[in-house]
């Protein structure tokens, strides 16, 4: 019999180990923004073919987390996240010993498909170990995961560039050897409430029982029908923008800085996290505005984050020659607002959503694939326009998305609203019943 204070302890673990498991996925991910100007002076490659290279590593990303995302829900969270980040590590643990431009291409394909599950399994044991009331503050923290990890990918890559020049082997062996290490201890000692003979937090016993990840899920919606949900095609689109925008600068904004507004290479890779430093403390401030100032209304809080990322991305391009101080505000509030949403948008949200049907990992899964329909056209498209107008066409484009985003989410704001209000009228009219 587990009591209180170990049940605790084991939803800190579980944190923890889904935190560090989502993170440590950037360590892989991220050295590709880091290396492409050496890549473009290798292999003489245009913007636009270094943005395909995206694609390869995108695409997989979000059509295979819309296929099989479900298989958290059908054999448990830990086996597919633990099968997701050893699959990562080995697609990658030789990429930097090629020189062949479609090899790079086929394990970025690989490393992709390999990372597809892992949002909407550590989504699936969060849901698992934490009930309603906790979830947007476990969701606020956990968010920061995509962050700090992007951070730490980021710091790697850079100086491990700048220790090793251009020879990129052990810019992807050594994370790919930490990711393949998390891997291991995730399927040790990431277990579900249900592989432990415990009741799992979720809002009925119903849920609990059916949700256990061991066991196959009996009556699994479909895609059209997860697509049929109230909100989640308007969470689908906006998450798509967000992305398309986030990837934008991941994938470009190290390159941005050096060529635009001549930063050395050292000075670009690092004012570049920038963006992700806004992106931790906007998470986990979100939250706090939701529960405090909000009643808990996530998807208004979105809204108004996503209105904030479309004002602060256009002055961040206003103010591009303003110097390093100015660069880093606006980067940090741009970062503070569309990365703050995440957790939110594709996590919590969805995941409530699809809980009724003991389909969290598929509802977050749809939701966080579909949104990566963005970056995969974010590279060449990206790639052609600053090719053909300069860098300054790639940001209209954010705004431009950004602006989409928030008010796709006004219209989901709407819907939530008017379900709420059903809900209260009925409830009223069964009190007086």
């Amino acid at each position: 019999m587990i009591t209180m204070d170990g049940y605790k302890g084991r939803q800190i673990a579980c944190l923890f180990m889904t935190w560090l498991s989502y993170a440590s996925t950037y360590l892989l991910r991220k050295p590709l923004g880091v290396v492409k100007a050496d890549l473009a002076n290798v292999f003489h490659l245009s913007k636009t073919e270094l943005g395909f290279l995206d694609t390869a590593l995108l695409l997989p990303y979000a059509f295979m987390q819309i296929m099989l995302s479900s298989l958290g829900d059908k054999y448990g969270p830990r086996v597919a996240l633990a099968g997701c980040l050893l699959g990562s590590a080995l697609s990658m643990v030789s990429f930097g010993y090629w020189n062949s431009l479609l090899i790079f291409a086929l394990l970025l394909f690989l490393n992709g498909t390999a990372q597809s599950t892992a949002w909407p399994n550590c989504v699936k044991t969060l849901t698992n170990w934490f009930s309603d009331q906790q979830r947007m503050t476990v969701f606020g923290l956990f968010g920061t995961s995509s962050f700090a990890g992007g951070i730490l990918g980021t710091a790697m890559a850079v100086q491990l560039q700048s220790h090793f020049m251009q020879d990129m082997r052990f810019i992807f062996l050594i994370p790919s050897v930490i990711v393949g290490s998390v891997g291991i201890l995730v399927f040790l000692f990431l277990h579900s409430p249900s592989e432990l003979g415990i009741s799992e937090a979720s809002k009925t016993v119903e849920t609990s029982k059916t949700s256990s990840g061991s066991t196959p899920e009996q009556n699994q919606l479909t895609y059209s029908q997860l697509w049929k949900l109230k909100m989640v095609p308007e969470l689908c689109w906006a998450s798509c923008c967000v992305k398309l925008v986030r990837y934008c600068m991941y994938m470009w904004l190290p390159m941005y800085l050096y060529q635009a507004l001549n930063y050395s290479k050292y000075q670009a890779g690092y004012l570049s996290t920038v963006f992700e430093i806004g992106g931790v403390l906007g998470t986990a401030m979100l939250g706090f505005f939701v529960t405090r100032f909000l009643q808990g209304r996530a998807i208004y809080g979105v809204t108004l984050a996503l209105f904030g990322s479309t004002l602060f991305l256009a002055l961040f391009q206003f103010t591009g020659t303003w110097g390093f101080a100015v660069n880093a505000v606006f980067m940090f509030l741009a970062g503070a607002c569309n990365c703050g949403v995440d957790p939110y948008l594709t996590g919590s949200i969805p995941a409530e959503i699809g809980e009724r049907e003991n389909a969290q990992a598929a509802t977050a899964g749809l939701v966080n694939g579909f949104g990566g329909l963005g970056p995969i056209v974010e590279g060449p498209i990206v790639g052609w326009i600053a090719d053909k107008y300069g860098w300054t066409g790639p940001f209209y484009l954010m705004v431009a998305m950004s602006l989409l985003g928030s008010v796709t989410m006004l219209k989901a704001s709407k819907i939530d609203q008017s379900i709420k209000k059903a809900q209260f009228m009925g409830s009223l009219g069964s009190e007086d019943a």
